[in-house]
């Protein structure tokens, strides 16, 4: 395999370079934690790491669509409100099903706020769903002044089940993966990407920049009112801010997944892979009596990189064509 077929491989694939990183960090786990593996461990694991994923998946289609959201880890903290508001442990099935639809369509709503500011106000994305994540908060503050909510242990259990001896978490994953292997295949993907990398070349190729970047806050809202579900179950109650550090962690991911911050770039399978790494990361640190303020230089250093990465590679590129 020549280096031309190795590089198209790579760039086509941005994960893979993660997922060599992610398989480097999680032996090391393993050689710090020698349980890693166990069902209970690693079943718990997944657990916790699951509304992340779902967060991430979002974030990375508005990313890749040439946006960013700073909102979703407020909306998170907005739903999981909601939803402990709605749902208590009388609620019946078809209250408690109409409570976790009424989370998603609000979800959607809020991405769809987003994306209308965005795409047809033409705002900058960073301060729009900046501006936005004050209001979600202050929702989230309205709906639950006080800690508290009660989910059905009978939810719990299911979210904490492993069917066929398989956390559900890898389950709820297979179908991430699958949705996103089905979208890749379709039209609005190609847009997607082309919207991303340059807008103003797809617009003039046809493609409706604006719908487009509209329709990524909606995905968005969408998974964070899934992420939202997923936290609501793991934890069985909820309070005010219980999201807002997810943010950084969701953009992170999907940044360590391979996805460029200036899009067009990138997949759901990275941001997935982004998570796991994070998350060992932070196991590492714990068991090396690592100083945990490292973990935010981290964070930082991982968004610096990222921002900094085009501007060191064109550089790179032009001082091998001076000096070639």
């Amino acid at each position: 395999m020549n280096m031309r077929k190795l590089q198209r491989i790579v760039t086509r694939n941005t994960f893979l370079v993660s997922l060599a990183l992610m398989i480097i960090v999680v032996t090391i786990n393993y050689t710090l934690q020698s349980n890693l593996f166990e069902l209970r461990v690693l079943s718990n694991t997944m657990r916790t790491l699951l509304p992340l994923i779902i967060l991430a998946v979002g974030q990375s289609i508005v990313i890749i669509g040439g946006g960013i959201d700073l909102s979703v880890g407020t909306m998170v903290s907005m739903l999981v409100a909601l939803l402990v508001t709605l749902i208590t442990p009388e609620s019946t099935g078809a209250e408690t099903a109409l409570a976790i639809l009424l989370a998603c369509g609000v979800g959607m709503l809020a991405g769809a706020l987003n994306g209308f500011a965005v795409a047809y106000l033409r705002l900058q994305p960073i301060v729009t769903t900046y501006a936005s994540s004050f209001i979600f908060s202050g929702i989230a503050l309205l709906l639950l002044p006080r800690p508290g909510g009660s989910i059905p242990r009978d939810l719990m259990r299911f979210y904490r089940s492993t069917p066929g001896g398989i956390p559900l978490s890898f389950y709820v994953i297979g179908v991430l993966i699958l949705f996103w292997v089905v979208l890749r295949s379709t039209r609005y993907a190609q847009y997607l990407y082309a919207t991303g990398s340059n807008s103003e070349a797809a617009y003039a190729t046809g493609v409706s920049v604006q719908l487009v970047r509209f329709t990524t806050y909606v995905w968005s809202g969408l998974f964070t009112a899934l992420a939202a579900i997923a936290l609501a179950l793991s934890t069985g109650s909820g309070q005010a801010n219980i999201g807002d550090d997810m943010t950084l962690d969701s953009i992170v991911a999907v940044v360590l997944g391979g996805t460029a911050l200036r899009g067009g770039q990138g997949g759901i399978v990275g941001a997935i892979i982004g998570v796991i790494i994070l998350r060992v990361i932070r196991n590492i640190i714990f068991f090396a009596d690592v100083p945990t303020w490292s973990q935010t230089l981290v964070n930082a250093l991982i968004i610096l990189a990222a921002l900094a990465a085009p501007g060191l590679i064109g550089l790179a590129r032009r001082a091998v064509r001076k000096w070639a």
